[in-house]
């Protein structure tokens, strides 16, 4: 009886993410604001020509916000009061860009006042991320609505690099989102880097031993060693390293020839090779063959998590600005 309740739940919850989604459009601001993307574009150009490392960031910041309350610009808002809001929460604090969100929704503001949402402008800015990087272009359907909360606690619905297959597949399922677009999405770890303390329990502490012995015995030795080289200690809290080593700046296959060769820094990466599904999905595009069909995949799963919950209609607000509410 529990189960089939667990299954009419998520029943709901994918149709109502369906029926939210289909409200969004391509064409939204054709009429109210249609500059809008080269406006956004504009801007990201000029900042990635400056800081070419933004572009993972930002694409996780658009992550980040659909996983918790949907997308809706709730990553973006700024703890008040005693209310802590989700960019302050542990899983966030590493995130960066939100000064450049809140240029890049000014100038959309000069352009368009009070038109377009934070939501949208995010999606918009982590598309061009992707594309600015080498990687695909797609058509993002807008129309998001800004929420007007944030809470630090529902942080706990983003998929940790810690995560086993069965957590992230039961995370993704949550979002309405399937193994596909699991391994798919995982592949934004082509871009980027990551903080040592997201990884350092593979090299040091693997099964809570804390000693030079307790590792990830799934990790490759070689990829370990040169990670115990950059991360030195479990209390490295500063240190970058690299997710898709000599090609982080760059939207390519790199992650999964990486995975495949069982170097994958985040347990949550190793884990794509203990499914039958997303092993193969990994092992057809670690020989770089087939990007045209990746790249239209990752497009394809970006357009559907993008319309996950998301708040339209009259539902929410328009921010003035991206960090607090009207």
């Amino acid at each position: 009886m529990a189960s089939s309740r667990v299954i009419l739940a998520l029943l709901l919850a994918a149709a109502a993410v369906m029926a939210s989604s289909a409200q969004l459009d391509e064409k939204f601001y054709s009429n109210s604001c249609p500059s809008v993307e080269a406006v956004v574009r504009k801007e990201m150009v000029r900042a990635l020509a400056a800081a070419p490392s933004l572009a993972g960031p930002l694409l996780r910041m658009h992550f980040h916000d659909c996983f918790v309350r949907g997308c809706d610009g709730s990553v973006l808002l700024d703890s008040a009061g005693n209310s802590t809001a989700e960019k302050d929460a542990t899983p966030n604090q590493t995130l960066r860009g939100f000064g450049f969100v809140e240029r890049v929704k000014a100038a959309v503001e000069k352009a368009c006042p009070g038109t377009v949402s934070c939501a949208d402008v995010l999606a918009l800015m982590a598309r061009d991320a992707v594309w600015l990087s080498k990687g695909p272009f797609w058509a993002v359907p807008l129309g998001r609505r800004d929420g007007r909360v944030s809470i630090a606690n529902e942080t706990d619905q983003l998929p940790p690099p810690t995560a086993n297959f069965t957590e992230l597949t039961q995370m993704f399922a949550a979002k309405n989102l399937d193994l596909k677009d699991l391994v798919v999405l995982s592949a934004g770890h082509t871009i980027g880097t990551s903080h040592c303390f997201s990884f350092t329990d593979r090299l040091y502490n693997f099964t809570g031993l804390d000693n030079a012995h307790d590792i990830d015995p799934t990790l490759e030795l070689q990829y370990m060693a040169r990670l115990r080289s950059k991360c030195t200690s479990l209390q490295d809290n500063t240190t970058l390293v690299e997710m898709d080593p000599g090609s982080f700046k760059t939207f390519d296959l790199g992650y999964f020839k990486n995975v495949a060769k069982r170097r994958g820094l985040f347990h949550s990466d190793g884990e794509l090779l203990t499914n039958g599904f997303t092993r193969a999905y990994v092992q057809r595009h670690a020989g770089g063959g087939y990007k045209d069909e990746f790249f239209a995949d990752f497009a394809a799963s970006m357009v559907k998590m993008g319309g996950v919950e998301v708040l339209t209609g009259s539902q929410g607000e328009i921010r003035k600005k991206c960090n607090v509410v009207n």
